[in-house]
């Protein structure tokens, strides 16, 4: 069994080292879960699929991503992400990242 920790959390913002571009993480895989067909054409680093993979909604368009662990880092700015989905999955921008709705039973 596999014992890998995420290095990041929900609700936490996020940088992508190569493309820049900021997000924060809506979900968290604890390995690759796509398709390797998906795997072939859109990861071409060729992250490892044994480590943990992160939903992350791109600051400034309505994209969704999936990203590996090791191609992220943390944002510091504190500045907000402005994407539509931000409000469907998070309760608002608290001290140290956006605060997750609670689901309802």
């Amino acid at each position: 069994m596999d014992t890998t920790t995420a290095k990041f959390a929900v609700g936490q913002l996020v940088q992508h080292r190569m493309f820049e571009y900021r997000g924060v993480i809506v979900d968290v895989d604890p390995e690759f879960h796509g398709s390797e067909e998906w795997y072939e054409t859109m990861a071409r680093s060729r992250p490892p699929k044994n480590a943990p993979w992160y939903h992350v909604l791109v600051d400034g368009g309505e994209m969704q991503t999936y990203v590996a662990e090791r191609n992220m880092e943390p944002d510091d700015s504190d500045a907000p992400i402005n994407h539509p989905g931000v409000d469907f999955y998070f309760e608002g921008l608290g001290e140290e990242g956006y605060v997750p709705r609670r689901k309802g039973n």
